[in-house]
């Protein structure tokens, strides 16, 4: 139960990120609700499945950075989220790494005061 209320909440907050995202970066488009609910639909699945095994196969990159490189990492899913969905655009690879900044700062903020540890981390059982 508690894995659908994470994947909920991650949506939620995803949607209000790239939203806030939208309305600071002139480079990022959404067209509608629609597409943004679905870029953050997207987003939180891609974060969930295809994140990890990204993360791991640069883990050497991470490593000499300091964990810079975890930016990048999320400007491509961010990319690779308005790629594939219609409606959401970004120009450019700085405005996909400005942001992945905003989306994660959204979602640090919303972890902060979010009460129930459930929906604030995944665990693999």
């Amino acid at each position: 139960m508690y894995k659908t209320n994470f994947f909920v909440y991650r949506v939620c907050v995803n949607t209000i990120a790239i939203g806030f995202a939208a309305i600071i970066f002139k480079h990022i488009v959404v067209s509608s609700f629609l597409s943004l609910f679905l870029g953050a639909l997207l987003l939180t699945f891609l974060n969930l499945v295809l994140k990890p095994i990204i993360l791991i196969l640069t883990l050497p990159i991470q490593i000499l950075s300091f964990g810079l490189f975890y930016i990048i990492t999320n400007a491509f899913m961010l990319k690779l989220t308005s790629a594939i969905t219609d409606g959401f655009y970004i120009d450019g690879f700085w405005a996909a790494v400005g942001g992945s900044i905003v989306v994660g700062v959204v979602n640090f903020i919303f972890d902060i005061f979010a009460t129930n540890t459930d929906i604030r981390f995944f665990e693999w059982k």
